[in-house]
């Protein structure tokens, strides 16, 4: 074909444009793409196995479509392959609060957001979020579970919590100790020069004895009151473990009759120095171990374990981020009757005993000395199980006290 000047005119192309060999996501239900955007499937699944925070995702059906890692590490899934396709019930056998969470997502009206769950057993804390995934046509076919491990924060929060507490509870204490401690001097004092007038009394010497006697064990709570209240100094120095736990052992034999029970003692010799309060972890440990001789009633064992490991960090966490400080772990446990469960969430609140003479401070004032090493310490206890304590302080534990 030629124009009207006798030039021949450019044929019109018959060839249709061509298309992205990988086209982009489809446009679902409010999802959007940027113009060109040339992602595939596998960018996806990365950027979801890449995650931060867990994500599960099951089919209408009940199958795994989808875990990541950081999921699998809290929910205590092993890492082996080949989960996807499974029952997620069976795979998560070990976790039936998450289980019932899932079931549940197709029933509900209104589905959790930022909600917080306790996981069983192992405790961890994680907030969740539980949303539907949707085909075409809008039909749930799927239900995903994002979660975050709120395990640390938790732990500060209830430390804030306690600090609070004490803090309310440590004025008044205060108060009424030290009103109440002149009076029992007093009485101790006057107590003593009766005893000398009623010599020759054998009765009425021996009710003056009962008074002194439950004078000084007055006195000696007032004492502990004023102690527990009063804010920890710690006075940091290198310190070795193993001379804590002696001097906690002797410490508490000459408080507790230990009758046939037997204390072991099992430690690494080569673990390093801990920056700490000597004389604040001698306390700690024979409180607790006055706590299990006293639970065992001269019979039985306690164990005490050593080992050296590293701080929690939450999963998820970039590996080029700061390394895990390094940590000693110690462990206090009898074999003794254990406790129930509404006795066990308790005993670290203050002036709760089941003991006719405790002052219920003893495991109160272990958990203060805990919190000020920045440690922690954790109870596992059941009836006829015995009781096991569990505290881990930063080998740098009282570094902020130095500088």
């Amino acid at each position: 074909m030629t124009d009207r000047s006798g030039r021949r005119a450019p044929a019109a192309s018959t060839r249709r444009p061509r298309r992205s060999a990988r086209p982009g996501p489809p446009a679902g239900r409010g999802g959007h793409a940027a113009p060109g955007a040339d992602v595939s499937d596998r960018f996806y699944r990365r950027l979801v196995l890449g995650m931060r925070n867990g994500v599960l995702a099951v089919t209408r059906d009940g199958r795994i479509a989808i875990i990541n890692d950081v999921a699998r590490r809290v929910l205590d899934v092993p890492p082996l392959d080949g989960y996807l396709g499974r029952d997620y019930a069976t795979v998560l056998a070990g976790q039936p609060d998450i289980v019932r969470v899932l079931s549940t997502a197709f029933d509900l009206a209104h589905l959790p957001n930022r909600a917080e769950l306790r996981l069983k057993p192992s405790g961890t804390v994680i907030g969740y979020t539980l949303s539907l995934i949707r085909n075409e046509s809008g039909e749930p076919e799927g239900a995903a579970i994002f979660f975050k491990d709120l395990t640390l924060v938790e732990q500060m929060e209830e430390r804030e919590r306690l600090r609070d507490r004490l803090a309310a509870l440590g004025e008044m204490a205060a108060a009424i100790a030290h009103e109440v401690k002149n009076p029992l001097a007093g009485i101790e004092v006057m107590a003593g020069l009766l005893r000398r007038r009623v010599a020759d009394d054998p009765d009425a010497l021996s009710l003056v004895s009962d008074i002194i006697g439950e004078a000084k064990t007055a006195n000696a709570i007032v004492v502990e009151v004023l102690e527990f209240v009063r804010p920890i100094r710690l006075q940091v120095e290198q310190t070795s473990i193993a001379q804590v736990l002696h001097d906690a052992v002797a410490t508490a034999e000459r408080k507790v009759n230990r009758g046939g029970t037997r204390i072991a003692i099992n430690l690494d010799g080569s673990l390093p120095p801990i920056k700490a309060d000597h004389h604040q972890l001698c306390q700690l440990f024979s409180n607790l171990l006055i706590n299990g001789l006293e639970a065992l009633g001269g019979t039985g064992t306690v164990a005490i374990t050593v080992t050296q490991g590293v701080e929690y960090q939450e999963p998820g966490t970039s590996p080029g981020g700061r390394a895990p400080d390094a940590t000693i772990v110690v462990e206090v446990a009898d074999d003794g009757p254990g406790l129930p469960p509404d006795i066990a969430e308790r005993v670290f609140n203050p002036f709760f005993t089941t003991k006719p003479q405790g002052s219920g401070l003893g495991l109160a004032i272990v958990r203060k000395i805990v919190d000020a090493h920045n440690g922690h310490i954790d109870l596992a206890t059941a009836p006829g199980q015995g009781t096991r304590f569990r505290v881990t302080l930063p080998l740098n534990a009282g570094e902020q006290w130095l500088q």
